[in-house]
């Protein structure tokens, strides 16, 4: 006998609340994860739709009490359903439990109260209205009377104006109701997070190459052919332009669509576009809506009264009833990776729910990730190039400078002679200039000023951490030395651990340029709701001439009157602890670069760095992806890496530093047992356990255990049979363990 979890109410505060339902045998195999069922209920057995949320052969009760499921209705999946059905796929492809899946897809809370608009209209004929007002005066019933002279005149009034400025109580609307001299009408008033923006109907004319891609993807789809494809255009190629036309095709089908946006990039910039050709049947999502305002659009989307919904990674999972077509702008993106349980990436469940429900998937990118463009290069996307910029611009002069170079010049200012004479020149002619400063994963890697050399694990070929006890370790096999006094290389004594911040930039550009005006755009000048569109839009206004940031000022944002790029430290994120650090920075300094000369203007590149001759920053230097993806692949390969190989990373967490130890050694065992049962363990690699790159949190010890294994789904075997074991061993109970498969960031 087989039995399933049930939940009738999937409201998010609910999901913990299920019924066991027994499964006849003729209802065996219609009876999946997801299927809406119709079951018995409470004591007076009234028959509810339900969704199937497992499916087991243990009762949890004596059996006399589990009553049997009735039916399964032959409609198909409803919206619900499908999502159930998604989280289940989801919590067995990335780990963690079914209500960690179920509360990523169905995040929304149902408790949050609707906003309504209420009108009041005459019921009666005007006639009857003035003599109901008379009547009124006659007998100086104030409220009424001034009530009914208001709505007489018009026909009809808002409620709140009513109650609040004519000051009429609500005995007296009842009375009128009641008598059936009004009527009350309340209507669903939905917020609304995109401030008024006039549609305009004017397109822009696509190129040959850019039409020709249209034409592909939509002569597919006229087709009923449902494919993944990988649009790889340079900066400034016109991408978006490209998602338009798409976007359109796909809408005349009567489809919906759902564009995601990386949130450091869902500006009022992007958003005013879409909003531009397709008005008001478009919605938002992002972090910093409320809960209203999110629930509002997610019920707009399952009652079909948009067409799309434009939104970071959670937007995946809008309830669109009719789903044609999924977009994943700069797919590159660590953000589509997430860092709470489960960890999923959601280029891949992307491609998952596209399938379930017969949609396209367009995946879009200057830098594509490795794993997207392996899987075009073997046949399981179809790769479009995009490789010259629209309207005619022309791709930068990208300049490399040897920042060893200056140091023996005397030169110790973080600009360099020719990035500071760049500067002057770009100040006289009145056009923009941004500073990039490359701190991504920057984990105080410790590197040699005079010759570039950086302290790298023996066995990893990841960059060293420094830690104040003054030694240097790998956050990914637990080797540790001790910090050298002078380069192991040249034997310079201008070794250290490297490390400078926006604001010292800021100072030091405000120290040697006076006469520019600079804004600064980092985590610290972002934190109010609407301030990276406030610092966005003073610049591309002309109220600045210098922009200084992080990552996030290189995100898809186009200034015509930029000119100017100045990457700083172009080798910072070469060094984080984490085997992804080469093709991060090739990405960034590539979509840094392409910040320059999008306008008529020509535009010029600066990369100052220490190793000019690394194949990450000469390949973005020349914005030759091919040579990047070569090299990079040859090094995932030879250290078995994704995606030439897969990695599981289990993390333990404990309050107890013994425990978590132990409780390491323990899974490593089990592990290693289960794999040689399998007869996988040759070909696979157990790393660790050891402590994690941030040992400790909130007095919560943390340890890593890595395993490397080019099949995926030995991977997800060896996670159900860790889980198993971890539950029928008390030793576990104190710790918490979570697995992230093929991470995108280190521990």
């Amino acid at each position: 006998m087989l039995y399933a979890d049930i939940i009738v109410d999937i409201s998010n505060e609910n999901l913990d609340k299920t019924y066991q339902y027994s499964i006849p045998a003729h209802l065996e195999e219609k009876a999946v994860i997801g299927a809406p069922v119709i079951i018995p209920f409470g004591k007076g057995n009234r028959t509810i739709k339900g969704y199937i949320l497992s499916v087991s052969e243990t009762p949890k009760i004596k059996e006399e009490f589990i009553k049997p499921i009735e039916s399964v209705p032959e409609s198909g999946l409803a919206i619900e359903g499908q999502l159930i059905a998604l989280a289940g796929w989801i919590k067995e492809h990335y780990g963690g439990t079914m209500n960690d899946a179920l509360r990523t897809v169905i995040p929304v809370k149902q408790s949050v109260k609707a906003t309504v608009k209420r009108t009041i209209y005459l019921n009666v004929s005007n006639e009857e209205g003035v003599i109901a007002l008379e009547e009124a005066e006659r007998k100086n019933y104030k409220a009424k009377a001034r009530f009914l002279k208001a709505v007489v005149n018009k026909g009809e009034i808002d409620y709140e104006v009513t109650v609040k400025q004519l000051f009429v109580p609500l005995s007296t609307l009842n009375s009128l109701a009641k008598a059936g001299i009004i009527r009350i009408e309340e209507n669903r008033v939905y917020r609304n997070p995109i401030k008024t923006i006039q549609k305009e109907e004017k397109k822009i004319v696509l190129n040959d190459n850019q039409q020709e891609i249209v034409s592909s993807v939509l002569a597919d789809y006229d087709l009923g052919i449902r494919k993944t494809y990988l649009i790889h255009g340079v900066t400034g190629s016109g991408k978006t332009e490209v998602y338009l036309d798409i976007i359109e095709g796909v809408i005349r089908h009567g489809k919906q669509v759902i564009m995601l946006i990386p949130e450091i990039a869902l500006t009022f910039q992007t958003v005013s576009r879409f909003y531009r050709r397709f008005g008001d049947r478009i919605a938002i999502l992002n972090s910093k809506m409320s809960k209203g305002e999110r629930y509002d659009q997610s019920l707009r989307a399952k009652n079909g009264e948009i067409d799309i919904m434009i939104g970071p990674r959670s937007a995946l999972f809008t309830p669109f009833q009719n789903l044609g077509l999924i977009i994943i702008d700069e797919e590159h993106e660590g953000s589509y990776k997430s860092e709470m349980p489960p960890k999923y990436h959601a280029r891949e469940v992307a491609v998952k729910r596209a399938k379930d429900v017969n949609a396209s998937v367009v995946l879009g990118s200057a830098t594509p990730s490795l794993e997207a463009y392996l899987a075009a290069k073997n046949g399981e996307y179809e790769l479009f190039k995009l490789s010259e910029r629209a309207k005619g611009a022309t791709m930068p002069d990208v300049h490399i400078v040897d920042l060893r170079e200056e140091l023996k010049n005397k030169n110790k200012s973080m600009f360099s002679g020719l990035l500071r004479e760049l500067i002057l020149d770009r100040l006289d002619k009145k056009e923009q200039i941004m500073l990039f400063l490359n701190r991504r994963g920057y984990a105080g890697f410790v590197s040699c000023r005079s010759c570039g050399y950086v302290m790298k694990c023996s066995h990893c070929d990841i960059s060293l951490t420094s830690h104040n006890n003054g030694t240097l370790q790998c956050h990914y096999c637990g080797a540790a030395q001790t910090m050298p006094k002078v380069c192991p290389k040249c034997g310079s004594k201008y070794i250290a651990a490297f490390g400078t911040g926006t604001q010292k930039v800021e100072e030091m550009v405000k120290r040697e340029f006076p006469q520019a005006r600079v804004l600064r755009m980092d985590a610290d000048t972002t934190k109010t709701k609407n301030s990276h569109e406030e610092i966005l839009a003073a610049f591309a206004n002309g109220n600045a001439d210098i922009l200084i940031g992080t990552q996030m000022i290189v995100k898809g944002h186009d200034f015509s009157n930029v000119t100017l790029v100045g990457i700083l430290a172009a080798d910072l994120s070469l060094y984080a602890s984490d085997y992804r650090a080469g093709e991060r920075t090739f990405q960034l300094l590539a979509q840094a670069s392409g910040r320059a000369g999008r306008g008529n203007k020509p535009g010029e590149v600066v990369i100052q760095t220490y190793q000019p001759d690394h194949y990450a920053i000469t390949a973005a230097a020349e914005e030759d992806y091919e040579q990047f993806f070569s090299k990079e692949m040859n090094y995932r390969k030879m250290l078995k890496y994704p995606p030439a190989s897969h990695i599981m990373a289990v993390l333990l967490v404990s309050k107890d530093e013994k425990k978590v130890e132990m409780a390491g050694k323990l899974l490593s065992g089990a592990a290693d047992e289960w794999l040689r049962r399998t007869g996988v363990r040759e070909e696979t690699d157990i790393i660790g356990p050891s402590f994690a790159n941030l040992a400790k949190a909130n007095d919560f010890f943390r340890m890593v255990l890595y395993v490397k294994q080019q099949k995926y789904d030995i991977l997800t075997g060896l996670k159900d049979f860790l889980e198993e074991y971890r539950l029928v061993s008390s030793y576990f109970e104190a710790i918490n363990v979570s697995y992230d498969f093929d991470p995108m960031n280190g521990y």
